[in-house]
């Protein structure tokens, strides 16, 4: 596979786990979730070998699913609002 392919699918894959990670609705499962797939993806920056990125790209994979379903899960036992959750939302606007 090209470079510039597999560069394409793991971009893919970063912003689908992002996104998926900013559905929960719980605010430290929520931050939890990002800084796990920011750190990773920032370690494993530098690897070149194919087979190597392929299993990290499984192991991404699996943890996308993973991410699915908690959010799922998440979001039937609602809590109330963290007040760190009203100030990051203020900030934003």
């Amino acid at each position: 596979m090209t470079a510039s392919a597999t560069r394409s699918r793991v971009l893919s894959l970063y912003r689908q786990l992002l996104r998926e990670s900013n559905r929960f609705d719980s605010y430290m499962y929520r931050n939890y979730a990002l800084r796990r797939v920011k750190d990773s993806f920032r370690q494993h920056k530098g690897i070149t070998d194919g087979n190597t990125i392929e299993t990290l790209m499984a192991d991404g994979h699996r943890n996308l699913e993973i991410i699915r379903r908690q959010t799922v899960i998440n979001r039937l036992y609602k809590s109330d609002r963290l007040v760190v959750e009203d100030v990051a939302t203020a900030r934003r606007t």
